[in-house]
């Protein structure tokens, strides 16, 4: 299954990256290339353990729904959403931060599994990471910038 891991350095306050990060509202301003708009279960405020979130987004041109939940929270140290239903066959998002002596290290570890046997695999190697890996990477600096601005 295909991973990506990626840490972005933020020069705030640990509890101000935390809560940003958790955000169902920032995460809609973050996504405004995809359209991202919460549809069901908690569709704003700041996500605990067990929060279910049903996501509407525009990605290839598709109108896509995923719903995911909280599976995992300790509180200013990490949570991992889930996906419940969706168009992948499996995927989870680790969200990990470490305070450091000047900044906060967020760190996110995205696991996913493309459906559809071997052509699922093949659309992973040719562009679905790629595709994930710049989604992942755009938000977080919309996280950055928004909260470094803030604090």
């Amino acid at each position: 299954m295909p991973t990506i891991i990626l840490e972005t350095k933020i020069s705030a306050p640990l509890k101000e990256v935390f809560d940003i990060a958790r955000s169902v509202d920032v995460h809609m301003k973050s996504t405004s290339q995809t359209n991202e708009k919460a549809i069901g279960g908690k569709v704003s405020g700041l996500v605990v353990l067990g929060d279910e979130i049903t996501w509407q987004a525009k990605h290839f041109g598709l109108n896509q729904k995923l719903k995911v939940k909280i599976i995992e929270f300790e509180y200013l140290k990490s949570f991992t959403d889930e996906m419940v239903f969706g168009a992948f066959q499996s995927m989870k998002h680790h969200h990990i931060f470490e305070e450091k002596e000047d900044y906060v290290l967020m760190k996110d570890e995205f696991i996913y599994h493309a459906p559809l046997g071997i052509l699922g695999r093949l659309a992973e190697k040719l562009f679905l990471t790629k595709y994930m890996k710049t989604f992942l990477l755009n938000r977080n600096q919309y996280l950055k910038d928004t909260v470094e601005a803030n604090s």
